[in-house]
């Protein structure tokens, strides 16, 4: 017998705006995996994750009381007609896991909260609770008297209260400490007003030149080399001491206090390019020798199970320790010892068997930090559910493809809708539906091109469809390589003492299985070196006031350009300076707050949207105001900036690299928050070529790239090592692999069973010989084996 309720089979969506999308209809299979494809800026996300995913999340968040809604992000209802047959939205997607020092992959996962537990309850000699086991928490110490009340009038005093933490005193719980080189920090030879102070931020014109000559500690125009130790003492490190400027309340503190607090104590790669150069250049960090960087005081050390202390357990690899565990034979603990396995278990089932507990989360790949966020879902018991994934398969060898593909098909067989955002043939190969989203990308996309079965899909005309089956032939000429860059003993994380030499003038690609050490030689062993340039996967930062101009310099040519043609200053042109529409500060939109509901953005009726001053849109170049040239396509500025009266030689070099990235369609003034991941790569990418260095060394620059824009990322390698500079590429893509000149090939597995040189030769060579996991999945791309060459 039927029922209604059967019939809320489709997740349906019409009339969707998103971003780039052209009011796409299109209805989603309930319980089944469905593929979103298409190149990259195609509106995959925007549907996926800005349509679908938002709207489950907004919808459930009001469930919630207004109390509970004011400590929640603020989400609005998507641009979008009509949007139902939702389910609850579990959002996987690439962003890498915070950066915060303290956290790691144990506490991330709570598997670290089990242990403590565990220790609290067996460890010996015992020495508290779960509390005195984590690094997060200092050790405090409360004194005082308390009268307590009993039944026969008795009365206790207790004087003094020790709260037990586990943090290692010197360190706070970091593992390492800094040391500060003050050369870096001032020069000695000038004083504070001449600008001594070498620190980013530092001028003596703002508030900062206010506090220090209102604090009354030293001598302003006083060089520094003159200071008495105490007036040294006060500028250095000086504890925050309260003081009143111009009848203003007022903190001071030392100089070297204060970046410790407000640089060293974050994780490097969250800093502003500029201030990350800084404490690279300023700071050394090294293993903390109180703690052994294991983050713990003596006492949560010295309490131990079976000979192993806790730091010995986050120590293992976790296949390791799921084993140990396994062998801990203790009732008592039963139900906690059984959880913890299961999750270690799940680990190891996900491929990451070979990561630590101890090892920092804003350390993994972002395909890693996508996989461990996977792990909760693994054994949820949870059904008719929405999982949305975001190209899963990053960083993952072919090898370990098979197994992510089996993850998401037992989630879809617990009766769960899994959408996957994906680029790989053998991910979309096992969808139940594919929906195809183009025919281009940026303002060429945002349609739905193509909805239907995987094979339905081959046959159609659409770029995924026709690109599904492309299969790299292995290069028959390999170039001659012009010296070479030597790595002997590298030991970092699991390598075993490799030795290697990569050629130099050449393309290197260097594979092998996720965790076998690839990251750990190139980037230990190569970045870091004088003339490498190292372009990794860190997101780029940016506000939505940021956009492609203003992240790779372009903004400041163009300005002067203005600026000389009109005999203006060049800040006029920059919407976050003194160009600024005054009635929204730039922003092109004035924001309401509306509590607990979303935000409202409504157009600045002054600017109309177009962020500046309506003055400054009188001064025009090349017959174009600044907005206008804005609003340009990257192709189209290529040209406008290329030649005659309208040329600007240094714009047009960076609209060149954004081109050869495959970057033409996109808007000079197109909000980074609106970019694709894959688009934020390459953007990342054209920024670094400007770099000048002899070598270039890319992290996986296929994430987030079609199967057509792989082709044109080759040919712009090609173009790189033809000009007579080196590229090194850590990749798992075949297609990069077969077009190598030569494969450096670690493994033969992860973590302590890698670490090693496998093979290093040509891609004929590999696939002829297929003695490695790369070389058998390669001789399989390329069809068949082949002879050595």
């Amino acid at each position: 017998m039927s029922n209604a309720a059967d019939s809320h089979d489709l997740i349906r969506v019409h009339g969707t705006r998103v971003n780039n999308l052209k009011d796409v209809h299109v209805e989603i299979p309930k319980r089944r995996l469905t593929a979103f494809t298409g190149v990259s800026g195609s509106g995959k996300s925007s549907l996926v994750f800005g349509t679908i995913a938002a709207e489950s999340q907004r919808l459930i968040n009001e469930t919630y009381s207004a109390f509970v809604q004011g400590f929640m992000p603020n989400l609005a209802r998507p641009d979008v007609d009509v949007l139902d047959g939702l389910t609850t939205a579990i959002i996987v997607g690439q962003e890498r896991m915070g950066a915060d020092p303290r956290s790691t992959v144990g506490t991330a996962t709570d598997a670290y909260a089990m242990l403590r537990i565990l220790y609290s309850r067996l460890g010996e000699p015992h020495i508290g609770p779960p509390t005195a086991f984590s690094f997060n928490v200092p050790t405090r110490t409360a004194s005082g008297s308390m009268e307590v009340d009993k039944g026969r009038g008795e009365r206790v005093v207790v004087r003094k209260q020790v709260y037990l933490g586990g943090m290692c005193p010197r360190c706070e719980g970091r593992g390492s400490v800094n040391d500060i080189d003050l050369t870096q920090i001032y020069d000695e030879s000038k004083s504070l007003n001449e600008g001594a102070l070498t620190v980013p931020g530092y001028s003596m014109d703002g508030w900062y030149g206010r506090i220090f000559s209102g604090s009354g500690f030293f001598d302003m125009d006083k060089p520094i080399r003159r200071y008495t130790k105490r007036e040294l003492e006060d500028l250095l490190y000086k504890e925050p001491t309260k003081i009143k400027v111009e009848g203003i309340n007022l903190t001071y503190e030392g100089v070297i206090t204060k970046i410790r607090r407000s640089m060293l104590s974050k994780d490097v790669d969250s800093l502003q390019p500029h201030v990350r150069a800084f404490v690279e250049r300023a700071a050394t960090f090294s293993t903390c020798p109180d703690c052994d960087g294991t983050r713990l005081t003596p006492e949560a050390r010295s309490s131990k199970i079976g000979g192993q202390s806790i730091a010995d357990l986050c120590a293992m690899e976790i296949r390791d320790l799921a084993d140990w565990l396994r062998d801990l034979d203790e009732p008592s603990v039963a139900p906690l010892v059984g959880a913890l396995v299961d999750a270690l278990d799940s680990f190891v089932e996900i491929g990451l068997g070979y990561l630590s507990l101890e090892r920092p989360s804003g350390t993994l790949s972002g395909g890693e930090a996508q996989r461990v966020k996977m792990i909760r879902q693994l054994g949820s018991s949870l059904t008719d559910v929405t999982y949305v994934f975001d190209e899963p398969t990053i960083g993952l060898h072919p090898h370990d493809i098979q197994r992510m593909n089996d993850l998401l098909l037992q989630l879809r067989d617990k009766g769960n809708t899994v959408l996957v955002v994906e680029h790989k043939p053998e991910a979309i190969e096992i969808a139940d539906h594919v929906v195809d989203l183009g025919p281009g990308a940026g303002s060429a996309g945002g349609e739905v091109v193509f909805e239907g079965t995987v094979k339905a899909l081959r046959s159609s005309d659409t770029v995924t469809g026709r690109h599904l089956d492309d299969r790299a032939s292995l290069k028959e000429t390999f170039r001659t390589p012009t010296g070479a860059l030597e790595v002997r003993g590298a030991t970092t994380n699991n390598l075993q003492d490799v030795d290697v030499t990569i050629p130099l003038g050449a393309l290197v690609v260097v594979t092998g299985v996720a965790g076998s050490g690839k990251s750990s030689l190139v980037q230990g062993s190569l970045s870091g070196r004088d003339g490498v340039v190292t372009v990794d996967q860190a997101a780029i930062r940016g506000s939505r006031r940021s956009n492609p101009a203003t992240y790779t310099g372009l903004l400041e040519p163009i300005r002067k350009a203005f600026a000389k043609a009109n005999g203006v200053k060049p800040a006029l042109f920059s919407a976050n300076s003194e160009g600024a529409c005054p009635a929204c500060n730039g922003a092109g939109v004035i924001y309401t707050d509306l509590g607990i509901m979303a935000d409202l953005a409504t157009p600045c009726e002054t600017c109309e949207g177009k962020r500046f001053d309506a003055s400054v849109l009188e001064y025009t170049f090349g017959g174009k105001d600044i907005t206008e040239v804005l609003a340009m396509p990257v192709a189209e500025a290529l040209e406008f900036f290329g030649e005659g009266d309208t040329s600007v030689p240094a714009a047009h070099r960076i609209l060149e690299r954004l081109a050869d990235v495959g970057l033409g369609y996109l808007g000079l003034g197109q909000p980074l928050t609106t970019l694709s991941g894959g688009e934020r790569q390459r953007l990342k990418l054209a920024t670094h070529l400007g770099d000048k260095g002899g070598v270039y060394v890319l992290d996986e620059p296929t994430t987030g790239l079609h199967l057509a824009d792989v082709e044109q990322l080759l040919g712009l390698l090609d173009r790189i090592v033809d000009a007579g500079r080196s590229v090194v590429v850590i990749e798992h893509h075949q297609a990069v692999m077969a077009h190598a000149d030569w494969i450096i090939d670690l493994g033969p597995g992860a973590g302590h069973d890698g670490g090693r040189v496998v093979f290093e030769g040509t891609p004929a060579d590999l696939v002829a010989g297929r003695t490695t996991l790369t070389g058998e999945h390669l001789a399989a791309y390329v069809g068949g084996a082949l002879s050595p060459s």
